[in-house]
């Protein structure tokens, strides 16, 4: 698919260094991980059916991500369903509906997969990103809840 100059393709391994350069966008504060760690960690991710790291690509740059997992699922007569994670644009790629594209793009193959339902969650509170979902076609209608692993010595 294609929007405007923006190419959406499933990311493949030559594109971690890209990855890992918008990812500092989305969390500056996350440790660099070394290489052999990240092709492993990807190669997990690309070997677990059902789950994508989706790219956007603008000429050469990868302007965009977002990661679709596809669930198996015991209830809904067996309807999978899917969750969006990691979505970010950088931001000289801001503004010109290359998010929302990877985002449609990522629910239509959820559906396309039989999904009955895209899930999503952000932790901000940022007005914006709230209205960008919203625009993307996400309804905040659940309550979501996490717990998060203690920290080493706690």
């Amino acid at each position: 698919m294609s929007a405007g100059a923006l190419i959406i393709r499933a990311a493949k391994a030559r594109d971690l260094p890209d990855l890992f350069a918008l990812y500092r966008e989305l969390n500056p504060a996350d440790p660099t991980m070394h290489r052999a760690h990240a092709e492993e960690r990807f190669g997990a991710i690309r070997a677990q059916p059902g789950m994508t790291v989706f790219i956007g690509v603008v000429g050469e740059t990868v302007a965009a991500s977002v990661t679709l997992v596809v669930v198996p699922n015991l209830t809904r007569n067996g309807a999978s369903y899917a969750l969006i994670e990691n979505v970010v644009t950088a931001a000289d790629y801001r503004q010109r509906g290359y998010g929302r594209a990877l985002i449609q793009y990522a629910a239509d193959a959820a559906f396309k997969a039989g999904c009955y339902k895209v899930m999503l969650l952000t932790g901000s509170k940022d007005p914006a990103t709230l209205r960008f979902y919203e625009n993307c076609g996400f309804v905040q209608d659940k309550t979501g809840y996490q717990i998060r692993r203690p920290a080493a010595g706690s």
